[in-house]
């Protein structure tokens, strides 16, 4: 029996809307059983679309205001870390110092010195952190690592200590060369920039660390084993020396406290997002969320239509003659 495909002018144009918008629902609803959200939130929301958006807008500002906290809580929580191996690489070492000094002990001015220098050397290299590709004390030099070696330093003390007239030319030398901007500390052993646009950073030239510095590296070459006149026996330079380096140690202490209350800042902050954050998603989800198993039930009902419709459509253009005239 001859069979002649039903002309797609004789077709319904009704039905192959149909067909077309049964696979655009399908693709819709198969979405939203996926995410639980309406794919079209303006034809669902209508007029709360702006406000919806408005919503969506500030729950994605306090998303970038966490990152940026996070971030802020990273970096100081490893200055912390950098700061407390500092102060506890020379803890005692000071007071050590002066009871040596004071009771001649000359082998407890040498274990002290050379312990002055290990805590020198630890320090500048606990001092080239960095946090992700930042050196963290390098101020605005964030590429740059602030400090090279300590035996650059000592050497700069050395000759220093060597060449001074007596212990007050001395200590106006010492004062000239960690103090004065631009002078022998900035150009011989710190390498970073003497300010940062980061308010939460700490410069390898703060004055803290300045006084550490200077403390250790004078006690470094108080050892009977450097032979420096200025240095040797109950030298009045090694006892300033232990004394301003207790007073860097105290004043480590207020720089690490500063940056504590930073970081209680920072943690009162991220909570009270966290809460906004969620107060604001509710809301959100409440006006545009989707009920997944309603939406996968309302997915497998569509399935259903959209198979029955290929199938009538099977027949259709199956349709012989005979059967058509009919």
């Amino acid at each position: 029996m001859l069979r002649f495909p039903l002309p797609s002018s004789l077709m319904p144009t009704s039905m192959r809307q149909d067909v077309s918008n049964l696979r655009d629902r399908l693709t819709a609803t198969s979405q939203e059983a996926v995410t639980g959200r309406y794919s079209d939130l303006t034809a669902h929301l209508s007029g709360r679309i702006g406000t919806a958006m408005l919503g969506q807008k500030a729950i994605d500002d306090i998303s970038q205001e966490q990152s940026r906290l996070t971030l802020r809580e990273g970096r100081l929580d490893f200055t912390q870390r950098t700061l407390t191996v500092l102060q506890d690489s020379t803890n005692g070492l000071g007071a050590r110092m002066q009871a040596a000094l004071g009771s001649g002990d000359e082998a407890g001015q040498t274990s002290a010195a050379s312990d002055a220098k290990s805590a020198l050397s630890q320090s500048f290299t606990a001092l080239n952190v960095r946090y992700g590709e930042r050196y963290l004390f390098s101020g605005d030099a964030t590429a740059t690592p602030p400090f090279g070696s300590p035996e650059d330093l000592l050497s700069d003390i050395r000759q220093l200590a060597s060449t001074a007239a007596d212990a007050a030319d001395f200590e106006a030398q010492l004062d000239t060369y960690f103090n004065t901007p631009g002078a022998g500390f900035q150009q011989t052993a710190y390498a970073g920039s003497p300010d940062s646009s980061d308010p939460d950073a700490v410069t390898g030239n703060d004055p803290a660390i300045i006084q550490v510095f200077r403390g250790l590296a004078v006690m470094a070459l108080s050892s009977p084993d450097e032979a420096i006149p200025l240095l040797s026996g109950s030298s009045e330079s090694a006892s300033a020396a232990a004394t301003t380096l207790m007073s860097g140690q105290t004043s480590l202490t207020a720089l690490r406290a500063d940056r504590g209350v930073i970081q209680a800042q920072i943690s009162t902050r991220k909570d009270t997002l966290q809460i906004e954050a969620t107060v604001l998603s509710q809301a959100f989800n409440d006006m545009t969320a989707r009920d997944q198993y309603e939406a996968a039930a309302d997915l497998q009902e569509l399935e259903n239509n959209l198979e029955a419709s290929y199938l009538l459509t099977s027949r259709l253009s199956s349709l012989n003659l005979l059967n058509f005239l009919r």
